[in-house]
């Protein structure tokens, strides 16, 4: 792969700070219950609210990223996460952390997340030629799914023996090395093209949207992994209310039960460019789109002991090693699809959109399982999955042909 030391770094960066990102996975909620004895109410509104303002402030964003160089962007979104996350254990540790703080910071992460991940996409558009993209995709899928495997149960240790703080400092940290991974990339970037305009226009803020839905390809693409990745992010609090409260089910059998189907994501991300190869990108974003959706409403059928808990490592294994083939090939295709000066913009009305809709279901999605029970709302959401095939694409656009520059680009977390 061309550029062979400077991807290196990029994605050694990415792999640590998706490892910080695993081993404090669910530190907030646990923070806000075991140090600020919150309440459910509380809980909700972290996991809600906290998304849904993060994405409001990076709106304005996308735009004002899109005509600056990107590797400053993404080390100083690194930095920002890096002292946001670092002041919570801070705050503990002079007996002044609130449930207000924990809110803000939640925010301030959501939108510095959205905010990389856009600028990720270009700058990795600059920086590896269009064949060497679906590797790049692989590669850090494989890196994602590794990490989702070995960070919760060694976060679950440290929790266990120095408390949830601590695996916030371990995040924290993890985003100051892949700062400093960043900035060891070195080479030039050129300065993007800036119209003449002295200000952001309310334009701007919309475009990212605009070009997503004036591409008949992206748009049914866009709705699709909106409604999906909402739904199955949905289901997540009503199976652990369901696993580890009427059903019995040890919090180690819990923790089990997502950590082991990671295995199949690290296998589809590995298979995704010998299907592409093979039999087409129309084919495997369409096949691997379908059979994705087919798995999750099997959950409303999770029964207690061993048979239900090697139901739901079966569920979770056949889904992600669906979502292991179709992320990578999905990412690269978004980005051939759009012009090189507005990725940015894409990308980011695309993770406002995703977080949006995630925040809102999982509301939704607490509420019906309020009302009528766990098993209820996995039964919907999953029988409402099997209808996402329906917004896929019938036909696949061939890629934009641009001249001077590559075709595509990969995502960060």
């Amino acid at each position: 792969m061309r550029n062979g030391r400077r991807f290196g770094w990029l994605w050694g960066a990415y792999a640590t700070s998706a490892l910080g990102t695993w081993l404090a996975f669910g530190a907030f909620p646990l923070i806000a219950i075991q140090v600020l004895h919150a309440g459910p109410a509380e809980i909700a509104t972290l996991s809600c609210v906290g998304a849904l303002a993060g994405a409001a402030v990076a709106v304005p964003l996308g735009p004002w990223v899109e005509f600056r160089r990107k590797r400053p962007v993404l080390i100083a979104m690194d930095l920002v996460r890096f002292a946001a996350l670092l002041s919570i254990p801070m705050a503990y540790a002079l007996g002044v952390l609130t449930f207000v703080q924990l809110l803000l910071v939640s925010v301030v992460v959501a939108a510095a997340d959205i905010t990389f991940r856009a600028a990720s996409g270009a700058y990795v558009k600059t920086l590896l030629r269009a064949e060497d993209l679906l590797v790049a995709n692989a590669r850090f899928e494989s890196t994602t799914w590794t990490t989702t495997i070995v960070g919760p149960p060694l976060g679950g240790a440290v929790t266990g023996l120095l408390g949830p703080v601590a695996t916030v400092v371990a995040d924290a940290v993890s985003y100051l090395l892949s700062a400093m991974g960043i900035g060891a990339i070195g080479g030039h970037e050129p300065r993007p093209e800036r119209r003449n305009v002295t200000r952001l226009r309310a334009g701007d803020l919309v475009d990212g949207w605009r070009c997503i839905l004036a591409d008949a390809t992206l748009r049914s693409l866009f709705f699709n992994t909106a409604l999906f990745n909402g739904l199955v992010m949905a289901t997540q609090p009503m199976l652990a209310v369901l696993m580890l409260g009427p059903l019995g089910f040890a919090p180690w059998q819990y923790g089990l039960a997502f950590a082991a189907p990671a295995i199949g994501g690290l296998l589809g991300s590995r298979l995704a460019r010998p299907l592409v190869t093979r039999f087409g990108q129309q084919q495997v974003l369409i096949a691997a789109g379908t059979t994705r959706a087919l798995w999750p409403v099997g959950l409303a059928f999770l029964g207690p002991g061993t048979g239900g808990l090697l139901l739901v490592i079966g569920v979770e294994l056949g889904l992600i090693f669906c979502c292991g083939i179709f992320n990578p090939v999905h990412a690269t295709y978004r980005l051939q699809r759009t012009p090189t000066g507005r990725v940015t913009r894409m990308l980011s009305a695309w993770a406002v959109t995703t977080k949006t809709s995630t925040a809102l279901l999982t509301a939704a999605w607490g509420v019906i399982g309020a009302l009528f029970g766990p098993r209820t709302a996995l039964g919907l959401a999953g029988v409402l999955l099997l209808a996402t095939p329906l917004l896929l694409p019938r036909r696949v656009a061939p890629p934009l042909a641009e001249s001077g520059s590559v075709s595509a680009g990969v995502s960060f977390k």
